[in-house]
This record gives structure tokens, sequence and C-alpha cells, in this order.
């Protein structure tokens, strides 16, 4: 297996929250593809300070696996990572309310693009015995009001984490339940529109913010960084605490 270093790793969702932070982690531990839909000033500050080991993919994450892929290879000749951390949480609806479209549209990113960006690496993966780390969420083994789209598209990819497990021996594939992080989709969580539909949980989660007891997405991309780049077998198909990884 290749030194800390020297290793290349594929990162989605790489603007803010905590893929920026991630980002900012893997910098001098590794190579990095950065995919984001949009680029930040902090993202393009990453990119103009470490050129050579810093590349950005634009796009909708659920049209730019291939390419990604494509683009660490072409790159850096390898890859040995990827942390796929873009998702939504919108629709937040109740069920009687759900549009399927928008739930479609959701699981395109939470899953499909997962499933995608999985497919193409495996092969490179396979080769440097590498690491898969998908953010997932609390949600997807507990049930919030109106958040139905966003659980079950976690729920879908614990289980897709478990089944790499049992298929593919030489890569170490993971979820990770970040805790509740204090990022852009937090924001969107609190906003006064949610609340008829989440009832209670709406007030939890101001609460959370308001009494500073929410997780830096720093402490959480230190945990992805270590695990996507010091795979263990022992951990592979599992869906685990941020907190137990982090050095």
């Amino acid at each position: 297996m290749s030194h800390i270093a020297e290793k290349v790793v594929l990162l989605t969702g790489a603007s803010k929250g905590i893929g920026l932070a991630t980002a900012q982690a893997l910098r001098a531990k590794s190579k990095v593809v950065a995919v984001s839909r949009s680029l930040t000033k902090e993202l393009e500050t990453l990119l103009l300070q470490h050129p050579d080991s810093f590349v950005h993919v634009q796009g909708d994450v659920s049209e730019t696996a291939k390419s990604s892929v494509d683009t660490a290879i072409k790159k850096f000749g390898r890859l040995d990572a990827i942390i796929l951390n873009a998702g939504l949480v919108e629709p937040i609806s109740k069920i009687e309310d759900a549009d399927v479209n928008q739930w479609k549209k959701l699981f395109d990113v939470n899953f499909f693009s997962v499933v995608e960006t999985i497919k193409q690496a495996i092969p490179h993966l396979r080769k440097a015995k590498g690491s898969i780390v998908v953010v997932s969420s609390g949600a997807a083994v507990r049930a919030y009001p109106a958040w139905t789209a966003y659980s079950t598209s976690k729920a879908a990819v614990n289980m897709l984490v478990m089944s790499l497990g049992s298929e593919e021996k030489d890569i170490m594939s993971v979820a990770v339940r970040p805790g509740v992080v204090d990022t852009p989709m937090q924001d969107i969580i609190r906003n006064e529109q949610n609340k008829p539909a989440m009832g209670d949980m709406h007030n939890y989660f101001k609460e959370l913010k308001s009494s500073g007891k929410l997780v830096s997405p720093h402490d959480v991309a230190k945990a992805l960084t270590y695990l996507a780049l010091n795979p263990s077998e022992k951990v592979t198909g599992q869906f685990v605490e941020w907190k137990s990884f982090v050095e």
C-alpha cells in the first residue's frame, strides 16, 4: 500500500460543510480530486494554494461519477480512496405530502450517485487495496418526522456499504454516522417553514444550535480523513460513529 503522502482521494460535496473541512484536512496528507456543484471562495483558495495536489471537477454529483474518477487517473495516475459526502436533505415533508419527483432528485444525489461513483472507482480501488467512505446519518436508523426521503436514502446507503463489505474483500467500505453537524444543511433544517411538518423535532435542532452542541465539521473531517487513508478490514461493511476514528 502506498505511503499516506502519495495517496489520491476523490471527495464529493467538497465546497462547504463537512466536505470543505475534509478537503482542508486532506491537503497536507494526500492528493485530492474535489467534486462539487459550486466553487466557493474557500475551495478556490485550496485549489490555488495547492495546484499540484488539488484538482476540481465541477458539476452535479449525479452526473460526474465517471469524469471524476477519470480525472483522478489522468491527473495522478491512481485512486486510493473515495469519500462520498455530497447530499441533500430536502424535501422535508410528511409522507402524505410527498412529491415523488423531489424524492427522485434526492435519491439521485444521496444514493444513485454513490452507487455510480463506487462502480467507476472499484477497479482502481482494488488495485490500491483502498477505501470507500460514505457519509451516512443517524437518520438511517431513527425516524424523524418529515425526513423520510432523507432517512430512507441513508438507510439505502448503509445497506450498500454492507453489501460492498461482502463483495469487495480488497476494499474497505464504511458508512459514517457524523452526528448533528454545524453545516449549511442544518440551516435548512432549522428554517421556520419546516416547523409544521417537523413538529417538536424542529425545536430540538434549534436548541442544539443555540446551546452550542452541534458537532464541528472539522472534527468529522478528521475521522473521514483517517478512515480514507488507513483502511482496515475490521470495520469494512459497517456503520460506524465518527468519534471512534479521530486521531
